[in-house]
């Protein structure tokens, strides 16, 4: 496969102009829908937005590669556009962007077309050629230099040897799509080590698996060694080497900077806990904070999958007896039993109750394991069974995740001394039988007491919150969850939904849901009311929000966000915190944590609930109405 029979003539444009990021990328995707290799714009521009918000596709020198992938990709594709008079990409070196390809990857696992796409990130390191492509008179001319050049880009090995070497370098490059970042990264590198008289060789870890690996006498002749990476890396191999660890865009944009690092000797010996599976984490350079929250979310995705089905489970149940038992007429005792009178009702929380038990060993399980790999897996999950069955709850099994992992990564340094014939009885004998004593240890006697008590004071407190406070908590939560729509502060807030739920909170998960619901609803809305306001593409997609937002993927709003966030996310905040507020005021309580319309039935007070999502979406459509500009 050649790179040109990615190319739909359609889909390119020599005489591109944008006035902003956000424009171009629209322009970008509507060229990539002519070739008719989308289904559904809607869905890739989700993904093209979601991935530019990870951190800019603008790798320098002038070019931009946005890309998107998922299932509304019928078939692998390019689009092109020559930006005359650049436009700001927030690229890595400033550059304003001149020329951009828009990448389209379905979901195969016929992966052959990513090599392809990978040679082109490639042959746009060459300055001579992108310039070509700028100055393309037409789209024949555009094609023929790209099928010119196509033969001579090559991703099957990067390295370069110098005579009298000032340094000798091997280095892996990564990123988590392995299109292109990976080549581009492993490009960089190769030249800026041939710039400076040094020899390098680069592993590259793209789609296709990894290739050009480093062999353990070319790590051993190695004076350091370069991780320029967003994914993971095998790293024992490089006990003893000093090792640079950074992310894939470095690798880009720094490259000349990494390899006069090299030649200086500048980094760290890097030190294996001798755990052959051990890997960089992916996050070079991220802050602290960056990564504490990387391994909290990590915990957090593996619990969802257990809360989201025991928890509707459960709210079947009750939905099953609230309309085939007279709760009136049953004596004060069976009340309590409530969601298993019936024989139905019983099976569902049965399952239900099973399901959700697990929610706080994951969490915990999961955080310990992004931490110290699979040894923290089994004394997380001990560590958050004791917070479940103790008093501590949820912030008893957050401290459990984070105190069991770094516990098994302080047993791995210890442990480090001991002979090598060891090593096969570290991962199933030491690291588990310490790693789970030590842990219940330290739950039991220094976790348990006193977040215990602030976990029972806390949860007494909200149950006992007058309306006033419930209505400024539902305010809070409903109004977080539309700050970033799927991002940080929208999973917090759904997180405390969610350990509401299991501390019987339940008017704390409705207002969540209402608030998350409110955003793409309300933009739907705002572009059949106010037509002026919006493209008619944004008019064309703007109604597909209300089937997203009924159904709780509050991320449906993103692309409009992303276009103009200083009026949509104000206008959404708003409408979502008066939803919030209005599902307080009214009672409304729900236990299931997902599904949006479809769980509305278990909702207490439906009808009214239904009432504070309409206030909600007509409050924010009308601001984004209002404060938007009119489109020319």
């Amino acid at each position: 496969m050649r790179i040109t029979d990615l190319l739909d003539r359609r889909s390119i444009d020599i005489n591109g102009t944008a006035a902003s990021k956000e424009e171009a990328l629209n322009k970008i995707i509507d060229l990539m829908c002519k070739s008719g290799r989308i289904s559904d714009r809607q869905a890739y521009a989700e993904k093209v937005f979601a991935r530019e918000k990870e951190g800019t596709t603008g790798t320098g020198e002038g070019i931009a590669i946005p890309h998107g992938k998922c299932g509304a990709v019928k078939s692998p594709g390019l689009a092109a556009m020559v930006i005359r008079g650049g436009v700001d990409f927030e690229s890595l070196d400033d550059e304003k962007v001149t020329l951009m390809f828009l990448i389209a990857a379905p979901n195969t696992k016929n992966n052959i077309h990513l090599d392809v796409l990978s040679k082109l990130s490639v042959l746009l390191m060459d300055d001579s050629f992108a310039d070509k492509l700028r100055n393309a008179k037409s789209v024949d001319e555009f094609l023929e230099i790209i099928d010119a050049a196509d033969s001579t880009a090559s991703l099957d090995s990067y390295g370069t040897e110098a005579e009298n070497a000032k340094c000798n370098i091997v280095a892996v490059t990564g990123c988590p799509t392995g299109i292109a970042h990976t080549y581009m990264a492993a490009e960089a590198l190769e030249k800026a080590a041939e710039a400076n008289g040094c020899s390098i060789k680069v592993e590259t870890r793209g789609s296709g698996g990894a290739k050009n690996i480093l062999t353990n006498e070319e790590i051993a002749a190695a004076d350091l060694v370069i991780i320029a990476a967003d994914t993971k890396v095998p790293m024992s191999r490089f006990n003893g080497k000093k090792v640079i660890e950074c992310q894939v865009s470095d690798g880009i944009s720094k490259a000349d900077m990494l390899v006069k690092r090299a030649i200086d000797g500048d980094a760290p010996v890097y030190h294996s806990s001798g755990d052959t599976a051990e890997e960089s984490g992916g996050s070079g350079g991220g802050s602290f904070w960056h990564k504490v929250y990387t391994q909290l979310m990590n915990g957090v995705s593996h619990m969802l999958p257990f809360v989201v089905g025991g928890g509707i489970l459960i709210a079947i149940a009750f939905l099953i007896d609230g309309l085939s038992v007279d709760m009136n007429s049953l004596p004060e005792a069976e009340r309590a039993n409530f969601g298993t009178i019936t024989a139905a009702a019983a099976m569902f929380k049965s399952i239900g109750d099973l399901a959700f038990s697990l929610m706080l060993p994951v969490l915990a399980g999961y955080i310990s394991m992004s931490i110290a790999d699979r040894p923290g897996l089994a004394p997380g999950f001990v560590g958050g069974l004791i917070a479940a069955n103790g008093t501590s709850g949820f912030l008893g099994a957050l401290v459990a995740g984070f105190a069991a992992g770094y516990i098994v990564v302080l047993l791995k340094k210890v442990f480090a001394g001991l002979p090598k014939a060891l090593d096969g009885i570290k991962p199933v004998l030491l690291y588990p039988v310490f790693g789970v004593f030590i842990i219940g240890l330290f739950m039991t006697y220094i976790v348990e007491p006193p977040v215990g008590l602030l976990n029972v004071w806390m949860n007494t407190s909200l149950n006992g919150l007058g309306e006033s406070s419930k209505i400024i908590v539902g305010i809070i939560v409903a109004g977080m969850m539309a700050v970033d729509m799927g991002g940080p502060i929208n999973k917090a807030a759904y997180v405390f939904g969610t350990a509401s739920i299991a501390a019987g909170n339940y008017y704390i998960m409705a207002a969540v849901m209402i608030g998350g619901m409110v955003p793409p609803c309300a933009i739907a809305l705002s572009t059949i009311l106010f037509k002026s306001k919006y493209t008619a593409e944004e008019r064309k997609s703007g109604p597909t929000n209300f089937v997203m937002g009924l159904g709780f993927i509050t991320e449906g709003a993103i692309p409009f966000a992303a276009s103009d966030p200083l009026r949509v996310i104000p206008s959404c905040i708003v409408g979502s915190a008066l939803a919030g507020a209005l599902s307080a005021v009214f009672g409304c309580t729900l236990m299931a944590p997902h599904g949006g319309i479809f769980v509305f039935p278990v909702v207490e007070h439906p009808v009214l609930y239904l009432v504070a999502l309409a206030a909600g979406t007509v409050l924010s459509a009308v601001i984004l109405g209002l404060i938007k500009k009119k489109k020319a």
